[in-house]
């Protein structure tokens, strides 16, 4: 399998200063404004991203190298776009990082501005196409469109811009889920074979490995029991070989929570994802859990929470995901250790590959794999992309294809219960 080019482009080690001016001095007057500033960071073609930036009051303080404030990931096509010529044929693209004090809002009926502090750029250049890692900036540097009454300089901006190359494969689903489809790896314009998918929701065979995980009664469903619950779903992910390399299923029924008819947080269906056991043959070894529950609102959302299955964790089982995606829309649920670190109340473990996926303490981190799917009622084909150093062989591969597989079946399983099915449908399952 050959990989696709992507770059991360990471922003951290964000500070602000104001050299010269005392932290609580009439003449510095930004530190009793707001504590800490905001700033937008801005890459065209890419939704801005918006973080704290803390203020910094010795002058001999440096910011944590290692606090990651922002990350973008390139693929080659974006590249492209940022280094073409911008409307006057005379510039590439810039990364921005506008630095503001104040805050959106209001207060007592009245709109709160935000205030310019400055702005640092960084032109895109060929550079960032070389596949290497680079640090492209390292240290302060002086921002301050605000000058102090006494003279003093502005205010100076610390930050650490670092490429890093982060090769992906890419695959897949050439159809719905539940038609079995074929799943394709891209590269460019090449589509390769790489696995089959088998969806099923029948009864299970004695003889069938995962039955010793089945619920006791597994009967098949007809259209008036899949109008009250969901069950019995199962996908296997074959090699070109034919043998069954992963396996994802239903092992908490979605069902309608009391007084709704929608599956709700508070009883949630569930998936259990598992690979061939290589000390048992013909069986399988359990490897992680999906949760996925609706949540009502304006627009409603689908919650897709991931946890590894760890004997060494107490407990078994740690958090690596959890992802609201539009019900209409769809979206994109991904594991990536660094975005959700930032976000996450206790540490997020960082693995290396599916194979020891659920090892902790190994200090590799970052993207790990993204699913992108469809919402309820449209032809989903589920597009996944997994980091090249998580995956050291075919199988690997093959257990992100069963997790995509019941992320995609989760937008499905997740619709109301009272809304009529139509016939013939291939989505009315």
């Amino acid at each position: 399998m050959d990989p696709q080019a992507f770059i991360r482009l990471s922003i951290g080690s964000l500070g602000l200063r104001f050299p010269g001016a005392a932290p609580n001095s009439a003449t510095s007057g930004i530190h009793t404004f707001s504590s800490p500033c905001l700033c937008e960071i801005r890459l065209r073609g890419f939704p801005v991203q918006t973080t704290s930036v803390p203020l910094v009051s010795s002058p001999e303080a440096t910011p944590d190298i290692h606090n990651i404030a922002s990350i973008f990931y390139l693929q080659e096509s974006d590249l492209k776009a940022l280094l073409a010529p911008g409307c006057f044929y005379t510039h590439h693209a810039y990364l921005e990082i506008v630095v503001f004090t104040g805050r959106k809002g209001y207060h007592c009926g009245v709109g709160i501005k935000k205030h310019q502090i400055g702005t640092f750029k960084l032109e895109v250049s060929p550079e960032w196409g070389e596949g290497r890692p680079v640090i492209l900036f390292n240290g302060w540097i002086g921002i301050g469109k605000i000058k102090q009454a006494s003279g003093r300089p502005g205010a100076e901006l610390h930050l650490r811009v670092k490429l890093d190359p982060d090769p992906r494969y890419v695959f897949q689903f050439e159809d719905v889920t539940t038609s079995s489809p074929q799943i394709v790896q891209l590269q460019g314009s090449i589509k390769q074979p790489i696995f089959s998918c088998k969806f099923s929701r029948d009864r299970v065979s004695l003889v069938d490995p995962l039955s010793t995980y089945w619920s006791a009664s597994l009967e098949g469903a007809d259209l008036e029991t899949e109008r009250r619950e969901r069950k019995g779903w199962k996908v296997k992910i074959h090699d070109l070989s034919g043998s069954a390399v992963a396996a994802a299923f239903i092992t908490t029924p979605f069902v309608p929570s009391s007084g709704c008819d929608w599956v709700a947080k508070s009883n949630p269906g569930a998936w259990l994802i598992v690979r061939p056991d290589v000390c048992r043959p013909e069986s399988w070894q359990p490897w992680g859990k999906l949760e996925a529950w609706r949540e009502r609102g304006i627009r409603d959302s689908v919650c897709c929470r991931f946890h590894l299955l760890s004997e060494g964790q107490e407990g078994g089982e740690v958090l690596m995901s959890e992802i609201f995606m539009s019900a209409e829309k769809g979206g994109v649920f991904f594991i990536d250790t660094d975005k959700q670190m930032r976000t996450a109340a206790t540490p997020i473990p960082s693995p290396q590959s599916s194979g020891d996926f659920s090892g902790l303490g190994v200090v590799v981190g970052g993207f790990v794999m993204s699913c992108r799917v469809y919402g309820e009622g449209k032809h989903s084909k589920p597009l996944v992309q997994l980091a090249m150093r998580h995956v050291t062989c075919i199988e690997d591969a093959a257990i992100f294809m069963a997790l995509a597989a019941a992320v995609d079946l989760s937008i499905v399983a997740c619709r109301p219960f009272r809304r009529m099915l139509r016939r013939g449908s291939r989505h009315s399952i």
